[in-house]
This record gives C-alpha cells, structure tokens and sequence, in this order.
C-alpha cells in the first residue's frame, strides 16, 4: 500500500474531492480516485469524505494505493525482427503498431507477450508485469529497443538509463520549415492538467527532461530532424515538438488534425490519409553491454511507410 499526501492550495481549492486527488497526485487518475474513496482509502483532515465534498485552502488530503496486481504475460508465437542477440540481451527493431507491454486494453499481442515466447527464462526479470523491459517506445513509434536477459542485464542497463549514458537518436518529420539549424527544449514534462491521458511542458508537477535536435532535410512547410534524448520522460520528442510548434507528422495526440486537412499536395495528402501513425523513429541506441562492457551500437532504416512520405515531399 503505497500514500500520497498533499495540502489543498489555491489550485484546487473549491474542487471537487476526487478532481483534486486527480489533479494533485500523477498516477491517480479522477476514476481511481473514486474508487479509493469508497475504499475508505482517502482522508481529509483525517476523516472519510465524500467524492463530490469540495476541499479547501489548507485541507491535509491522505490517499492510501493499494498496490496494482500484477498481470503476469503469457507467451505468444509473434514475430521479432531480431538486430542482435546474446545471453544478456537482446536487440530488437519494434514496428509501430505493437504495445511494448501488457496494460488496460492491450493484455495480449505486445512486445512482453513475444518475448516470452522467444526467450522461455525471461520471465519475472525485472517483475512479472514488464519482463526484461528496460525502456519503452510508444505504440506508434518505431525502432532499435534494447531488452535484458537476466537480473544483472537489468540492474546494468537500467542504470545506465538513468544516468542518462544510452546514447537514442530518433527520426522525426515534422510540421514546419525549421529556421535554425539546430537548437535545444529544456522544460519540465509531467501530466497535463486538463487531460491526463496526455503529457505537457506546463504540468503542475513535472520532472526536467531535455531533447536536442537538428535539421537534416528542409521542405515548403516540412522539416526532417534528428532527435537525441538527453532524458527519457513520457512522449518527450512528440510534447517538445509540439510545444515548438512542429508536431510530428501523424500525431494523433499532440498534432493540429487540421494541419492535415489542408495539405494542398494530392500524393502528400493520401500518403499522410494511410499513415495511422506517427513519422517517429528511433533509429539508433548505442549501450554499454551489461558483461563485455563494449560499446554497442545499433541502427534501423526509416519505415517503408516513413520513406514514402519523403519520397513524396523530395518529388521522387
């Protein structure tokens, strides 16, 4: 059972109680905050409350989580397109389209489900609900993802991405002619406060996340741009281009869908129209391996889907 604990401020004062749960505490979303409640898991001022009592400037708000029960994957027979492989890790090129890991409305047909049925001693590395799973790509994001083998692997390489040594590059066509040639976002990243399904750089709590960027091709009104995470928060690359004001192309999150709408271009437009996803590729990572201690370095060329798009734009 784990708690969170905040004061009522200015913010969420006159809130409804479970709205201001939602607003205060990241992993609450306004649902389970009313399933605390009627738990009796939520005290104000050290009293049970109501969902729909409004709290005050001051109030003391207790929330006991019960801890989530795992959901331990089950093998599928799913095709890996498998860049390298050892005793300690394994190297995988993820298509778009395919959830890293098993969670509400995607417990079967992901990344975790595939592995276990390719590596059969994988299983309760790292915990039974994210085996082996170090970092994670979006849904629609494409690219090099790095999986550990065993406990060390996992201890190893999760310290490297948290003190930020992976080297991950990304592709990204975005909305927008670029003016400079390359630049910096430095922002906080954490839940937006109207949406938390979404992430944003105005977040009332948000942790520091830092992305560098370049221009490496120029069109009308698009730009190709290489990425490197110096961090690794939540959609980072999608909320700091967006926030820039160059989505990427194919967002569906964070992108204008009427930038879409009125693109003058007919094979531009129709290339876009058949996309369902988002032009994000992760396209090289570069580790220390958890036992040689080499560097390791891995590439994956552009999408098929990614290439035609800018075919289309370089008029081929």
């Amino acid at each position: 059972m784990n708690t969170a604990f905040f004061i009522v401020d200015a913010a969420t004062d006159g809130q409804r109680l479970d709205v201001a749960i939602a607003s205060e505490v990241s992993s609450v979303t306004r649902s389970r905050a009313q399933q605390c409640i009627r738990a009796g898991n939520v005290l104000v001022n050290g009293q049970p409350a109501k969902a729909s009592s409004r709290v005050q400037i001051g109030d003391e708000v207790r929330v006991s989580l019960p801890d989530p029960i795992p959901i331990e994957a089950e093998p599928e027979d799913i095709a890996l397109d498998i860049l390298h492989e050892d005793a300690w890790v394994i190297v995988i090129n993820k298509p778009a389209h395919l959830v890293v890991h098993p969670a509400c409305g995607n417990y079967t047909g992901t990344l975790v489900n595939a592995l276990l049925f390719h590596c059969r001693d994988l299983a309760g590395i790292g915990g039974v609900q994210r085996p082996g799973i170090v970092h994670r790509l979006d849904k629609d994001t494409s690219g090099v993802m790095v999986v550990a083998k065993n406990d060390q692997a996992h201890a190893c390489l999760s310290e490297q991405f948290k003190d930020h040594s992976v080297v991950r590059r990304y592709q990204a066509l975005v909305f927008g002619s670029m003016e400079e040639e390359c630049g910096r976002m430095e922002t906080l990243i954490g839940r937006d406060r109207a949406d938390r399904k979404k992430m944003s750089i105005h977040p009332r709590r948000g942790r520091t996340a830092v992305t560098d960027w370049r221009c490496v091709e120029r069109f009308d009104e698009y730009s190709l741009l290489e990425v490197e995470l110096q961090t690794g928060r939540t959609h980072q690359v999608r909320v700091h281009l967006a926030s820039m004001g160059h989505s990427v192309l194919g967002d569906q999150t964070y992108g204008n869908p009427r930038r879409v709408r009125v693109i003058r271009d007919k094979s531009l437009q129709d290339a876009v129209k058949g996309l369902q996803r988002h032009l994000l590729h992760a396209g090289f990572l570069e580790f220390t391996h958890p036992d040689t201690q080499q560097q390791l370095a891995f590439t994956s060329p552009l999408p098929d889907e990614f290439e035609a798009v800018l075919n289309v734009l370089r008029g081929l």
